[in-house]
């Protein structure tokens, strides 16, 4: 089995090889997640993380200062078009470009920011298959020298159905059509364990696949395209029609949502806010075991 969509993935062959092409960006989307003192997460910058060690040619992409909406009541939700195209554009990302991200964690990260790209309008984005870990494990270089790559126009055209909110995914739960997926971990999807998010356990009737458990644990390289299938089969999610995955803030969702479009899923989406906005509602369902 193959992905269908295998060229939103590439691997660390392929971008040594391509490292100097002059239309290539790659960015490093590393972010950090830690303890916002009250049973949550909160994200912080990567940016250190990347002076620090890089790809050769990298800039770093900043989900938390530059491509999170600052008015919004959550972290990190999309920000307006104007903003992300802004960012963009001073990441030398454009038309005639391709991008390749990565980061040094779980390859969330990444994600996040390729499923924004996405819901903006840009298809020539990649994603590093293992990131900087793999990288780094083949001998391959890294600097601490910092890289800029010239501006370009990057113009936003946002795509429908890509992000969804909470009134969809309310609308959705009992509804055979659509499968809400919970990208969380086994003990936070029971309510056993884990950053809670104000209520422990899952929104009501909605399946797991951890994000977490889509890579192997010592390449961090993702499994192979059978063994991704029959994880998301198992639970259900090849009989819906349309895939709404969440997390806890839409970063660790968009790693599931990145895998389902690689397999072929054409109908999916990310609950932008996720359990950070559904769990502080009381009057929102969940479930707990």
């Amino acid at each position: 089995m193959a992905f269908k969509h295998p060229q939103y993935l590439v691997d660390t062959d392929w971008l040594a090889g391509h490292l100097n092409d002059s239309d290539i960006r790659v960015l490093d989307c590393t972010a950090f997640n830690r303890s916002d003192g009250s049973g949550g997460v909160r994200a912080v910058s990567g940016r250190d993380s990347w002076a620090k060690e890089h790809i050769p040619g990298s800039v770093h992409a900043d989900l938390v200062n530059d491509l999170s909406d600052k008015s919004a009541s959550f972290r990190y939700m999309m920000p307006p078009a104007e903003q992300f195209a802004d960012a963009m554009s001073s990441y030398g990302v454009g038309a005639g470009t391709r991008t390749v991200l990565y980061d040094s964690t779980s390859g969330s990260w990444a994600t996040r920011i390729w499923w924004m790209l996405r819901a903006f309008g840009f298809d020539d984005a990649f994603i590093l298959n293992g990131g900087l870990h793999k990288w780094k494990s083949e001998g391959r270089p890294v600097t601490t020298d910092p890289s800029t790559y010239p501006p370009a126009v990057f113009r936003a055209k946002p795509r429908a159905g890509l992000i969804a909110d909470k009134s969809e995914v309310l609308a959705a739960l009992g509804q055979e059509s659509t499968c809400v997926l919970n990208a969380l971990s086994e003990e936070q999807h029971i309510g056993t364990g884990g950053a809670n998010y104000g209520r422990p356990g899952r929104i009501a009737d909605s399946v797991n696949v951890p994000a977490g458990d889509l890579m192997d644990p010592i390449t961090h390289a993702y499994l192979t395209p059978e063994e991704l299938a029959k994880r998301f089969a198992q639970v259900g999610v090849d009989a819906a029609e349309r895939v709404i995955a969440y997390c806890g803030g839409g970063i660790a969702a968009s790693n599931d949502a990145f895998i389902l479009t690689l397999l072929g899923y054409e109908n999916v989406a990310v609950y932008d806010a996720s359990m950070s906005e559904w769990a502080a509602d009381a009057s929102l369902p969940m479930q707990t075991g």
